[in-house]
């Protein structure tokens, strides 16, 4: 058959198209360590996670889980700071190791012909890291160099306040950094954090890639030859937030010329049945370039140069927070604005038009989503770490074709009260 170049090809919105999640294969190593693997690539590169509960949220001391996660890679029994870099240096890989509000990832990138060679290192790093007192006084030095650095930006001090004013600063989704608390860090606290949480017993290994049986195979044989303890973490509650004045007005610098803003209000994670329709509502309201909120007060008024809002889903909670930054002139007009927005959903319908658009950002987004080996891995180590299955992707999916305009105005009525929300200006 001859295409036909006069003819212009058929134009498929996204909301047309049928969407499927490549399945992942689980697997046990030979000491029971579980990995989720992915043959999906075409390339000769593998990503492989390794997740513990070593996040903030495990944390008996400040600043303790992000030091150990940044020291990790600083030294073992068998390899000084400088080897373990050179190795991965010499070949072409990438290790990082990062603690998040609940979970710590420690991630390696690398040829996949190059794995049998590098995994034996990591395994090192991550069962017998020794974090040396000089590398702890350097980590301390410069950590504390930014921070102090960073608190001169006022979009930082915001950030910090908005998840205080939320949650509470005794919270582990509150608490932020302080010179202070990071001086008090000491070897021994990294020792005892790692040794507790570090423990492969309660890791789960995600590796995807151009990979196989054979590569799952060099994981075991590194891996799954080491009898695992399970350790049993302290179940830890924290208090709810004191409550507080709504409004924050700070000045961080008298001659500062921009002010940042944050709104915020607690919203449930991805277990409410609530959290999927509303990333429907909050791409609208403010979650892409095209959104109510940049189109108001961006290319309106001209107040910001951008403005978004976002849902954070922890594993323990979660937020809605508006973000932007303003000339401190315009501080309060925008503030003014971004409710105006609200009151407007919830009490008009979205025309067809418009959730059309939205709805097809939403689904062509995702269409990209699937189309790597990475973030196909991404997205089921999410749904695995929020102990969903793949009938949780087909079902947001659902929502995001099929949610109507009604349905998202009972919504914005539910969850833009303005009552709800606490507001941090830093100037």
């Amino acid at each position: 058959m001859v295409l036909d170049r006069k003819v212009s090809p058929a134009i498929h919105d996204a909301v047309d198209f049928e969407y499927k999640l490549p399945p992942i294969n689980q697997h046990a190593l030979d000491n029971g360590l579980p990995v989720y693997w992915l043959d999906a690539g075409v390339q000769d590169v593998v990503q492989i996670d390794w997740i513990f509960p070593a996040g903030l949220w495990y944390e008996q001391k400040a600043s303790v889980a992000q030091a150990t996660a940044a020291l990790l890679r600083n030294g073992t029994t068998k390899y000084t700071s400088e080897q373990i870099h050179e190795a991965l240096e010499f070949y072409g890989a990438q290790l990082k190791a990062s603690a998040g509000n609940d979970y710590a990832t420690v991630t390696l990138y690398s040829l996949t012909r190059h794995l049998p060679v590098l995994l034996p290192m990591v395994f090192e790093i991550i069962t017998d890291a020794t974090f040396p007192e000089h590398e702890v006084e350097i980590h301390k030095r410069n950590a504390i160099q930014k921070l102090l650095v960073n608190l001169r930006q006022c979009d930082f001090v915001a950030n910090q306040r908005i998840d205080a004013l939320l949650f509470g600063e005794d919270h582990p989704y509150g608490r932020f950094s302080r010179k202070e608390k990071m001086e008090d860090i000491w070897r021994e606290d990294l020792l005892t954090f790692y040794r507790s949480n570090y423990n492969l017993a309660n890791a789960r290994v995600f590796m995807g890639g151009k990979v196989s049986e054979r590569e799952v195979g060099y994981l075991n044989d590194v891996f799954g030859k080491i009898a695992l303890n399970k350790t049993e973490l302290p179940l830890l509650e924290f208090p709810a937030a004191p409550k507080a004045a709504r409004e924050h007005r700070i000045i961080n610098d008298p001659n500062g010329v921009q002010g940042a803003i944050r709104i915020g209000r607690l919203f449930p994670n991805r277990h409410h049945p609530d959290y999927t329709p509303m990333v429907v509502l909050n791409t609208l309201f403010g979650g892409y370039f095209g959104s109510r909120l940049m189109s108001n007060i961006r290319e309106d008024k001209g107040y910001t140069y951008g403005i978004y809002s976002s849902l954070v889903p922890e594993i323990n909670g979660g937020s809605m927070t508006i973000t932007t930054e303003t000339g401190r002139d315009v501080v309060e007009n925008a503030i003014k604005e971004v409710y105006a927005e609200m009151e407007i959903l919830c009490q008009d319908e979205v025309d067809d038009e418009e959730l059309l658009l939205v709805k097809n950002y939403l689904l062509g987004g995702l269409l990209g989503d699937l189309d790597g080996p990475f973030s196909i891995l991404q997205r089921w180590r999410t749904l695995i770490l929020n102990g969903f299955t793949e009938t949780q992707f087909n079902n947001n999916i659902n929502i995001y074709k099929n949610i109507t305009a009604k349905e998202l105005k009972a919504l914005a009525r539910k969850y833009y009260d303005p009552k709800d929300f606490y507001e941090v200006v830093v100037i």
